[in-house]
C-alpha cells in the first residue's frame, strides 16, 4: 500500500488552527499532543469561528465545504476520549494519525481493523486531491468532530493572492475606483418618474440594493498588474462571498486527482463517492433571536415571505446572494408576472362581456325556447334515446361566456401581449447585464463533464489494449450512435404512450356515456354528458401529475447515456427532451377536444365505430369550445395546484421531517454529540441540494402555454396564470432561501435556451388560436349565416340552419333506440348538427353546399388571421428597440470613460519619464564637474523616482 502523505499543524502561536499542508516527506510526523493541549485551553473555539462561518482563528472565511464520509467505530471514539487524557496514548499513535482538525480519528492503528480497499481508495484520492489543492494556493482544514456521525468537513479559504489570480483568469469585471453620474431624465419624463416612485414607493423592498442609483462605479476586468485603478481600502469585502465561491469552485473543478490512471476533477470525485458533497456556506442563519443581520435574513424577511406578496423583488440582492443565473430567473419570473396583469384584466373583460350579453345571444335563446320542439338523435346505440334540443339550454348559454364575438379580440391581442413581453423582457435583461456588469460578457468553453472524461478513458483504455496509437480521443457519432437511436426509441414510445392514454380515456368517455344513458331518472340522462366530462377530465389530470415525473426521470436518463461534453450541452438536451415529452403529455387531451372531438363522428345510419362497437362521440349543440374550457382550466388549475405549490410546498416538509426522525435516532445514541451546537457547515449539509433551474422553468413554460395557445376559450387563464404566480415567486424564494443548499454562483448574461422556447410557443399560440376560432367554435358558422342566409340580416334561425334531418327509418339493423317513445311520442324525423342534404333530397345525406361555404370561410379566416397577427407581432418586435436608448448611451460613456482613465494613466507615465530623463541629465551635468557628494546621492535620488505615486 502507498505510503501516506503527511500533514504538518501550524505553530502553537496560533491555538486551535489546524490547516492540512500535504507533504511527500515520510519523516515528518503530526503532533497530536500539541494541538489536543490547545484546543482544550481555548474557552469556546466554536463561538470565535462563528459557529463554521471562519476557520478556527476566527479570521479567515469558509469559501467552500467538502463533505465525505468515513467509519468511525466506537473503539475510536473511545480511543479519541483517551488521547485527550493521557499523554502516553498520543504519543504511542501519533504516528497513524494521517488527518489532522477537530477530532482524532484512528483509522490505522491497531486496535481498529483494517478498512476495505475502496476506503482506503477514496481515502488517497482524497489527499492527493487535497493535496494539489493546496499546491494551488487554498487553505484547508479539517472537522470530523461534528454532531453528524461518520461525516467529515473539509473547509476551503481562498486566500488574497488565489482570489486576485483567478479573478484576472476569469475576466471579472470589477468595480474601480473611478465613479460616474448616471444620465438622468429631464423636464415632464423627471416628473412623471418621481410621482411613479413616490406612488410604488410602500410596495418597494427595503433593502440598500433596490434604491434608484444616481452615480456606478466604472468596471473593469480585474488584473493584477491595474490594482492601483481598483478600490481595494478594504480587502476583505472586495470579492463578496458569491464571488469567492465562485472562484474556489472553479478551482476545484480544474484540480485533478490522477491516481490509478484517473484524472478526476470534483465533478468525478463526487461521482465516484470519493466526496458526498461540495457546495458554499449560507451567509449565516435567517431566523431566531441575536441572529446577526446578513444577507440571507435579510433576504428572508424581505422576499421570501408570504406577507410581502405584494412588494416588488429586490433582484439586485437575489443576484448578490445567489449569482446572475438564479437572478435572472426571478427576474424574468417577476416581469412574467408583471405582464399577466393587463392580460387578466382584459381576460376578465371579455368574461364579463359574455355575462353581459348571455340573455341576448339569439342561437342560446333558440336552443332554450321548448317552443321550436327540436328534437334531436340518439347520442348512442340501444341505450340512448332521442332528445330535446332545449334539454341542453344551460350548456348552450354558458358556451357564449366563451364564445362571443370579444373573444376573436382576445385572441389577437393575446398574440400581441406575448409579442410584447419579449421584447420587453429583452429590454429588462439589457438593463440587469448594465447593472451588473455582464456587457460584453461571453460565456467560455466549459470543462467536461465526469460521465464524459470516464467514457474517453475508457475508449483510449480499449485502443491501448488493441495495441492502437491514443492521441488525444473525443467521442464521435459513432460512439453516440447507439444512445442517439435508444433516445429516437425512447421518445417515440413515450409519445405514443401518451397517445394511447388519450384513447383509454376516449374509450372510458363513450363506455361511460352509454352505461349513463341506461339511467331511467331524467335528471341522470340530463347530467350524463357533464358528469362523463368531468371525470375524464380528472382521470386525464391524474395521469398527466404522474407521466410528468416519469418523464422528466426518463429525459434525464436518455440525455445522461448521450453522454454529453458540458454541463451546458447537457442542460439543453435535457431541456429539449423534457419540455417535448412534458408537452405532448400536458396538450394532448386538449388538443384531441380541440380539433378532433366530433370531426370523425359520421351520421345518423352511418356513424363510425372503434373496434366494431364504440361510436365515436359527438361534440355538443353548443360546440366543443365549451368542453375545451372546462378541459383546459381543470388541468391548468390542478397542475399549479397539485404540482406546483403541493408538491413544492409538501415534498420538502416531508424530506425535511425524515431527516429530523433520523437526526432524532441518532441524537439518542449519542447524548454528548447532541449537547454541542452544530456548525454552518452541518446546519446546510442537512438541506437539500440545489437540482438546477430546469423545474422552475419547465414549470412556467408550460402555464405560458396554457396562458397563449388556448386562450380564446379560456379567457380567464392569465388570470388564474397571475394569482399562481404571485404566490409560486415567494414559494420559490422560500425554497431557495430556506430548503435548499446555496447553490454555487454562475455567470450568465440572458436565460438561455429557454428564450428560444418561449419565442416558438408564442408563434405556435398564433397559429392554434386562429384554427380554435374558426373550427372549434361557431364564430365563422354565425358569420357564414349572418351575411349569406339569414332572410332580416339577423341570427334568427341560425340553429335550424345548422342542423340536419335524419329519417329514423334509415337506421341500420339493431342501432335504434329501444325506447323510441320515450319522449311520449312516436319520432319520424330526427335532426343531428351536420351539414348534409335532407332525406326527401335526391342526394340524401351527402355534405350540402353550405358546408363547403363554411369550410372556405374558416380557412380564409385561419390565413388572414395568422398572416395579419404575425404582421402585427413582427411589427411589434421591430419597432421597439431590444436595447433602451439610455442604456446603450451609458454603455458608450462607460467605454468613453475607461478610454480617458487609460490615457491619463499612459500620459502620468510619461511625464515620469520626462521627469527621470530630466534628473538624469541633471545628474550628468554635475558628475561632468567631478562632485562626489552628488554622485552619491544620485543612486537615492533615482530611487526615489521610482517610488513616485502614481494617482489615478
Amino acid at each position: 500500500m502507498r505510503v501516506n502523505k503527511k500533514y504538518s499543524c501550524l505553530p502553537a502561536e496560533e491555538k486551535g488552527i489546524h490547516i492540512i499542508n500535504i507533504r511527500a516527506i515520510e519523516d515528518i510526523g503530526y503532533d497530536q499532543h500539541e494541538s489536543t493541549l490547545l484546543n482544550s485551553l481555548s474557552k469556546n473555539p466554536d463561538a470565535d469561528c462563528k459557529y463554521g462561518l471562519y476557520f478556527r482563528d476566527g479570521k479567515r472565511k469558509v469559501d467552500y465545504i467538502l463533505v465525505y464520509h468515513y467509519k468511525k467505530s466506537s473503539a475510536g471514539k473511545t480511543l479519541a476520549r483517551r488521547a485527550q487524557q493521557n499523554d502516553a496514548s498520543v504519543r504511542s499513535s501519533k504516528q497513524d494519525q494521517p488527518l489532522p482538525g477537530k477530532g482524532v480519528q484512528l483509522e490505522m492503528g491497531d486496535s481498529e481493523p483494517h478498512l476495505d480497499y475502496h476506503e482506503d481508495d477514496k481515502r488517497f484520492r482524497r489527499e492527493e486531491y487535497e493535496g494539489n489543492l493546496v499546491e494551488a494556493g487554498l487553505e484547508l482544514e479539517r472537522d470530523e468532530d461534528t454532531k453528524i456521525h461518520g461525516i467529515g468537513f473539509v473547509k476551503i479559504h481562498a486566500p488574497w493572492n488565489v482570489l486576485c489570480r483567478e479573478a484576472e483568469f476569469l475576466k471579472l469585471k470589477m468595480p474601480t475606483k473611478k465613479m460616474y453620474q448616471i444620465n438622468q431624465t429631464h423636464g415632464l419624463l423627471k416628473k412623471i418618474n418621481s410621482v411613479i416612485q413616490k406612488i410604488t414607493e410602500p410596495i418597494q423592498p427595503k433593502v440598500a440594493e433596490h434604491k434608484p442609483q444616481t452615480v456606478k462605479r466604472l468596471s473593469y476586468p480585474f488584473s493584477r498588474e491595474k490594482q492601483h485603478l481598483f478600490d481595494l481600502s478594504d480587502k476583505d469585502s472586495f470579492f463578496d462571498s458569491k464571488t469567492r465561491s465562485t472562484i474556489v469552485y472553479e478551482i476545484l473543478k480544474r484540480t485533478t486527482c490522477t491516481k490509478a490512471k484517473y484524472s478526476m476533477g470534483i465533478t468525478s470525485l463526487l461521482a465516484n463517492g470519493v466526496y458526498s458533497a461540495a457546495y458554499p456556506l449560507h451567509d449565516g442563519d435567517y431566523e431566531g433571536e441575536n441572529v446577526e443581520p446578513n444577507d440571507r435574513k435579510l433576504l428572508c424577511e424581505e422576499w421570501a415571505s408570504y406577507g410581502v406578496f405584494y412588494k416588488y423583488q429586490p433582484i439586485d440582492l437575489v443576484r448578490k446572494y445567489f449569482g446572475e443565473k438564479i437572478g435572472l430567473y426571478f427576474a424574468w419570473l417577476g416581469v412574467y408576472t408583471q405582464m399577466l396583469i393587463p392580460a387578466s384584466i382584459v381576460g376578465i373583460i371579455v368574461f364579463l362581456y359574455g355575462c353581459a350579453t348571455v340573455d341576448e345571444n339569439i342561437p342560446s335563446m333558440e336552443m332554450c325556447d321548448q317552443r321550436n320542439n327540436i328534437t334531436m338523435c340518439p347520442l348512442c346505440d340501444k341505450t340512448c334515446s332521442y332528445w330535446k334540443m332545449s334539454s341542453a339550454c344551460a350548456t348552450a348559454r354558458a358556451s357564449h361566456l366563451f364564445d362571443n364575438p370579444a373573444t376573436v379580440f382576445f385572441s389577437v391581442f393575446m398574440a400581441l401581449w406575448a409579442a410584447t413581453f419579449m421584447e420587453h423582457w429583452k429590454r429588462k435583461q439589457m438593463r440587469l447585464n448594465y447593472r451588473w456588469d455582464l456587457t460584453g460578457f461571453e460565456e467560455e468553453e466549459d470543462h467536461p463533464r465526469a460521465e464524459y472524461e470516464a467514457k474517453v478513458l475508457e475508449k483510449s483504455l480499449r485502443k491501448e489494449h488493441k495495441h492502437k496509437e491514443t492521441d488525444k480521443e473525443k467521442l464521435t457519432w459513432k460512439d453516440r450512435f447507439p444512445a442517439y437511436l435508444t433516445n429516437f426509441v425512447g421518445i417515440i414510445f413515450m409519445v405514443g404512450l401518451t397517445f394511447a392514454i388519450v384513447f383509454g380515456v376516449i374509450i372510458y368517455r363513450i363506455s361511460t356515456a352509454a352505461a349513463l344513458a341506461i339511467s331511467s331518472t331524467p335528471s341522470g340522462r340530463s347530467s350524463v354528458r357533464v358528469t362523463v366530462t368531468a371525470t375524464a377530465v380528472i382521470i386525464n389530470l391524474v395521469v398527466i401529475i404522474i407521466l410528468d415525473e416519469v418523464y422528466g426521470c426518463i429525459a434525464r436518463w436518455l440525455t445522461q447515456i448521450e453522454v454529453p461534453k458540458t454541463d451546458k450541452n447537457f442542460e439543453e438536451r435535457l431541456i429539449f427532451k423534457a419540455f417535448l415529452l412534458k408537452f405532448v403529455n400536458a396538450y394532448t387531451p386538449i388538443f384531441y377536444v380541440a380539433f378532433f372531438k366530433g370531426r370523425f363522428v359520421g351520421r345518423p345510419g352511418d356513424y363510425v365505430y372503434i373496434f366494431h362497437s364504440f361510436r365515436m362521440e359527438e361534440c355538443a349543440p353548443g360546440g366543443c369550445l365549451m368542453e375545451l374550457c372546462i378541459q383546459l382550466s381543470i388541468i391548468m388549475l390542478g397542475k399549479q395546484l397539485i404540482q406546483n405549490n403541493l408538491f413544492e410546498i409538501g415534498i420538502p416538509k416531508m424530506k425535511k421531517f425524515i431527516r429530523y426522525l433520523k437526526l432524532k435516532r441518532r441524537r439518542s445514541l449519542d447524548h454528548e454529540e447532541h449537547m454541542k451546537k452544530k456548525q454552518r457547515y452541518e446546519v446546510d449539509y442537512n438541506l437539500e441540494p440545489f437540482a438546477g433551474l430546469t423545474p422552475e422553468y419547465m414549470e412556467m413554460i408550460i402555464q405560458f402555454g396554457f396562458v397563449t395557445l388556448f386562450v380564446a376559450s379560456f379567457p380567464l387563464a392569465p388570470l388564474f396564470a397571475l394569482l399562481n404566480n404571485i404566490i409560486e415567486i415567494r414559494l420559490d424564494a422560500k425554497k431557495f432561501v430556506t430548503e435548499l443548499r446555496r447553490p454555487v454562483a454562475v455567470r450568465a448574461k440572458d436565460i438561455g435556451i429557454w428564450y428560444n422556447i418561449l419565442r416558438g410557443i408564442g408563434k405556435l399560440a398564433v397559429i392554434i388560436n386562429a384554427f380554435v376560432i374558426s373550427f372549434t367554435s361557431d364564430f365563422i358558422p354565425r358569420l357564414v349565416y349572418l351575411y349569406m342566409y339569414s332572410e332580416n340580416g339577423t341570427m334568427h334561425g341560425f340553429v335550424n340552419h345548422t342542423l340536419s334531418s335524419f329519417n329514423v327509418s334509415d337506421f341500420q339493423a339493431g342501432t335504434a333506440p329501444n325506447d323510441p317513445l320515450d319522449l311520449g311520442y312516436e319520432v319520424q324525423i330526427c335532426r343531428y348538427k351536420d351539414y348534409r342534404e335532407p332525406p326527401w333530397s335526391e342526394n340524401k345525406y351527402d355534405i350540402s353546399k353550405d358546408f363547403w361555404a363554411v369550410l372556405a370561410a374558416r380557412l380564409a379566416f385561419v390565413i388572414v388571421f395568422q398572416n395579419l397577427v404575425m404582421f402585427m407581432s413582427e411589427f411589434v418586435d421591430w419597432i421597439i428597440p431590444d436595447i433602451p436608448k439610455d442604456i446603450s448611451q451609458q454603455i458608450h460613456k462607460e467605454k468613453v470613460l475607461m478610454v480617458e482613465v487609460f490615457m491619463r494613466e499612459e500620459q502620468g507615465k510619461l511625464q515620469m519619464l520626462e521627469t527621470w530623463k530630466d534628473k538624469d541629465k541633471r545628474k550628468g551635468e554635475n558628475c561632468n564637474n567631478h562632485s562626489p557628494r552628488l554622485s552619491r546621492s544620485r543612486s537615492g535620488s533615482l530611487s526615489s523616482c521610482h517610488s513616485y505615486p502614481l494617482d489615478v
